[in-house]
């Protein structure tokens, strides 16, 4: 899976949850999630939750505390995928 289709699925994992809508629509790799998107800690549990869902992984708590932007997003997905 290419990174330009992690990151159109990550936009619209995170839609419901960014509270700032112009920094949505201009998602890339160098979002990060609570500083631009203004995602609440709570809410970046249920991202993370729905990425799992979506992608079919698991998301260990050490992974999950590097998961801040969209970056780190992509490789931690492209990891897990890779190691099934």
């Amino acid at each position: 899976m290419d990174k330009e289709t992690l990151i159109a699925q990550l936009k619209e994992i995170v839609k419901p949850y960014a509270k700032d809508q112009e920094a949505w629509q201009q998602i890339n790799e160098n979002t990060d999630f609570v500083k631009d998107l203004k995602i609440n800690s709570a809410n970046l549990v249920d991202v993370i939750l729905d990425v799992e869902e979506q992608f079919n992984i698991v998301i260990d708590n050490e992974a999950m505390e590097h998961m801040l932007n969209v970056k780190s997003a992509i490789e931690i997905i492209e990891a897990k995928l890779g190691g099934q």
